[in-house]
């Protein structure tokens, strides 16, 4: 959130970045980032007079970090960002539709056509010919209860 805070020079109307306090105890200037809200007998600077500021004779400075303001993006940019994002992700998707095998369905008939098999797999049609009284003799047929056995 961009402050709403003015450099507290006279006659400068620039935004404010750094906050000016003096310690007069320990004669020592402390120049650091704008305070969250405004206090009496600290002044706020803009970035101008920051660079251009020095301390009384005897004075020391302690200079803190100051982070660089964030730069405000205008509204035609950030349209222009949204513009390109969405052009690119509608031109990834026609690229993947272009470049994607087409599904096994779609070669085999359309809606109609059974669903594509796993890998491996394949479908095998029905016998007509083998019955289900019809069996094979060799096959094992799996444990009988046999009332003569018990």
């Amino acid at each position: 959130m961009e402050s709403s805070r003015l450099c507290s020079r006279q006659g400068c109307g620039r935004p404010a970045v750094a906050t000016l306090t003096y310690v007069y105890a320990d004669s020592t200037v402390v120049l650091g980032p704008l305070a969250r809200m405004p206090e009496p007998h600290v002044y706020d600077l803009c970035a101008h007079h920051v660079d251009r500021f020095t301390a009384p004779r005897g004075w020391e400075i302690v200079r803190l970090e100051i982070p660089e303001p964030r730069r405000v993006i205008a509204q035609d940019d950030v349209y222009a960002l949204a513009d390109a994002v969405h052009q690119a992700q509608v031109r990834d998707a026609a690229t993947m539709d272009r470049l994607a095998p087409r599904r096994t369905r779609d070669r085999l008939g359309g809606e109609e056509a059974p669903p594509p098999a796993k890998p491996g797999l394949h479908l095998v049609p029905r016998s007509d010919t083998v019955s289900s009284d019809e069996s094979d003799p060799d096959e094992d047929q799996g444990p009988r209860n046999d009332p003569e056995k018990d």
